[in-house]
């Protein structure tokens, strides 16, 4: 088991999907969790959880798209627990639709959250790893950045500027002993996509069928993805960092 005992980690978009899985799996290896959500009742729910299990978590609203949020966010992790030892960038949002259908107000949005909100709580954040001279970035990207997707162009963009974002501040941040690393998740079952799928029939045929084109035979679980953020997060991943792991299971092999 991966010991991160007494480690701070702040995980955005905790309340539920991939980034609650993040938390629980994070508090099973000693951390200390901030389940950092717009959605206020569902990350307290996800903080009791963790607290019933035996673990240490607490709940902050947060807007990751505003700048001030986050840094109120910061302050409340610091008096309460210390500083951030572990940044999760998990949050995310997105509609599948095809670019020409889109509109600007819809670009903002996504750009705003996938891209702006890990701009925001890297600045908010990393001042304080820099003072410890320690700390780990992990941020959620997708394998729609690597390869594209259908229906999904302007997300892919913001995750491709995640990527290339941290492999920029990995070597900005090395020298202070913070690792910044990349996480690509593939197709996974969340309240999101199941949004997605809800709201336009494009993305359910867009999305039908993923079991069968996946070479492992099935789409992601928010474990498979939270096992990956807890190994970059631990010691043992002390001399990696700039770097873009694919969790999807061999949907895309680059």
């Amino acid at each position: 088991m991966i010991d991160l005992t007494n480690k701070i980690a702040v995980v955005t978009g905790a309340a539920r999907g991939i980034g609650k899985g993040i938390s629980e799996t994070l508090s099973k290896c000693g951390a200390k969790v901030v389940i950092a959500d717009l959605l206020e009742d569902e990350a307290r729910a996800t903080a009791a959880a963790i607290q019933e299990s035996g673990g240490k978590a607490m709940a902050v609203q947060t807007d990751i798209t505003d700048l001030q949020s986050v840094a109120a966010m910061n302050e409340k992790v610091k008096s309460k627990f210390g500083p951030v030892d572990i940044l999760v960038n998990n949050a995310g949002w997105d509609r599948m639709k095809p670019f020409l259908k889109t509109t600007p107000e819809f670009w903002d949005k996504v750009i705003n959250i996938n891209f702006k909100g890990v701009l925001n709580t890297v600045y908010a954040i990393a001042p304080g790893m820099v003072e410890q001279n320690s700390g780990k970035i992990i941020n959620i990207a997708s394998d729609a950045a690597r390869v594209g997707s259908m229906g999904e162009s302007v997300y892919s963009g913001t995750k491709g500027a995640v990527i290339s974002f941290s492999k920029t501040l990995a070597r900005e941040l090395a020298r202070n002993k913070i690792n910044v690393n990349v996480i690509c998740p593939g197709p996974t079952p969340t309240p999101l996509l199941d949004d997605m799928k809800a709201e336009d029939a494009f993305a359910g045929k867009v999305l039908s069928g993923m079991d069968r084109i996946i070479p492992l035979k099935r789409m992601g679980a928010p474990e498979d993805i939270a096992n990956a953020v807890a190994f970059f997060a631990s010691r043992e991943a002390d001399f990696i960092t700039g770097q873009v792991l694919s969790v999807s299971g061999g949907l895309t092999m680059c």
